[in-house]
C-alpha cells in the first residue's frame, strides 16, 4: 500500500510517519519488526488510530509510569509477550500475517538484487 525508498543511513522507525502518510484508507493495525519499537512509531500508528503489532525488544522494559492513565500500547505488547510468550502473541496479534510481506519483498530483492541505483536520488520512484 505504500513504498518508500532511502539511504541506508535511515533507521525504518524513521519513516514510518512518510509511510504512513501515503495511505488515504483507515488502517485496522501495522505490523513492524522490532526496529519499529520506538515511542515515536507507537505514538504515529496510534494517531491514527490503528493497533500496533510490534513486538518489544528482548531487553524492553514497561514505559507507563502513572498508574491511572491508560496502558501504552507498547506496554500491552510487552505485557502478553511476557504472559504468553512471543509465538503465541506473534499469532494473537496478527504479527505473522507479515511474513507474507516480508517474503514478497525478498522475492523481489532475489530478482532484482537487494540495492536501487541511480545517478540522483531525487529522481521518480515508482511504487506499489
Amino acid at each position: 500500500m505504500a513504498a518508500v525508498a532511502t539511504i541506508n543511513d535511515l533507521a525504518d522507525c524513521e519513516v514510518l510517519p512518510d509511510l504512513l502518510e501515503q495511505i488515504d484508507l483507515p488502517i485496522k493495525q501495522v505490523s513492524g519488526d522490532s526496529g519499529y519499537d520506538t515511542k515515536g512509531c507507537y505514538d504515529t500508528i496510534s494517531q491514527r488510530g490503528a493497533r500496533a503489532a510490534i513486538p518489544p525488544r528482548i531487553n524492553a522494559k514497561m514505559q507507563q509510569t502513572h498508574p491511572h492513565s491508560p496502558p501504552y500500547p507498547r506496554d500491552e505488547n510487552l505485557r502478553r509477550v511476557n504472559q504468553v510468550g512471543r509465538k503465541q502473541w506473534k499469532q494473537e496479534s496478527g504479527y505473522h500475517r507479515r511474513s507474507l510481506s516480508e517474503t514478497a519483498i525478498f522475492r523481489l530483492k532475489t530478482i532484482f538484487g537487494g540495492k536501487l541505483r541511480r545517478r540522483f536520488f531525487d529522481n521518480p520512484v515508482l511504487s506499489f
